[in-house]
């Protein structure tokens, strides 16, 4: 028999506080904050140089990324205007994302449900209030509601949908399949971890060689989080434009 012993729920999503009202998972979101920030401030102070590179260059790639991958496949020319709060988003993410298989922090601060949760209502503010700056309460909230082109005797059926779908479930849906994926993972992570040490520190030897098969997927898995910490960060990015795109132009 294996002595596998899988840790309890909270040593693997709850960190004790550094001091007081602070743990890891603030300690990851001040990072993100502090990285993202460095790196286009860098940047900035590069810009007299006529050749971009090293930080600048960096800088100029995501930005490129943002504009070209999310704001113009969403949101069109319009949108430009909306690069660095998306650009801030997509970044704040995907390094929030990127500790989980980082050592010693070893934990994505969106795998705690705050994190994305807070982002989601951020979003759910900004599209609902761009909404109304562009279409007045009364025909953002008709918009919503009553769609054009749907028949009237359909209204019915469809506005209480569109009710919820659009002002209560999107943020909710939002919040839950980033912190969900991201979870997923880190509990994946943990799972191979210790069923990779339990068979190499194993008192029969004949199941020494059998720890690498579980130690190679945790490599693979590990590879696997960071194209997921990426893709996740774009998707929650994408989302947000296509939310903020569709309530400033709601025919589109």
């Amino acid at each position: 028999m294996i002595a596998l012993e899988f840790p309890e729920i909270n040593s693997i999503l709850v960190w004790k506080d550094i001091f007081p009202g602070f743990n890891k998972i603030a300690l990851i979101a001040v990072l993100a904050t502090v990285i993202s920030s460095a790196i286009f401030l860098l940047a900035i102070r590069q810009s007299h140089k006529e050749a971009p590179k090293g930080v600048r260059n960096l800088a100029e790639v995501i930005v490129e990324f943002i504009e070209d991958s999310v704001v113009m496949q969403t949101m069109g020319k319009d949108g430009l205007a909306w690069t660095p709060f998306l650009l801030t988003l997509f970044m704040f993410i995907y390094l929030c994302n990127v500790p989980g298989i980082i050592p010693f922090l070893q934990m994505p601060a969106t795998a705690r449900m705050a994190v994305p949760l807070f982002l989601s209502l951020l979003i759910w503010v900004v599209f609902n209030a761009t909404g109304i700056k562009h279409q007045g309460v009364i025909g953002y909230f008709k918009s919503v509601l009553f769609p054009p082109g749907v028949p009237k005797a359909l209204y019915i059926l469809v506005t209480p949908i569109e009710l919820i779908s659009t002002l209560l479930v999107r943020p909710f849906s939002l919040a839950v399949r980033l912190f969900a994926n991201m979870l997923a993972g880190h509990i994946l992570l943990v799972t191979f971890a210790l069923l990779s040490e339990a068979l190499f520190q194993a008192k029969d030897k004949i199941l020494i060689p059998v720890g690498i098969l579980p130690f190679f997927m945790l490599v693979f898995l590990t590879s696997f989080e960071v194209l997921v910490a990426f893709l996740q960060a774009y998707i929650f990015a994408m989302l947000a434009a296509v939310y903020i795109g569709s309530a400033a132009h709601p025919e589109h």
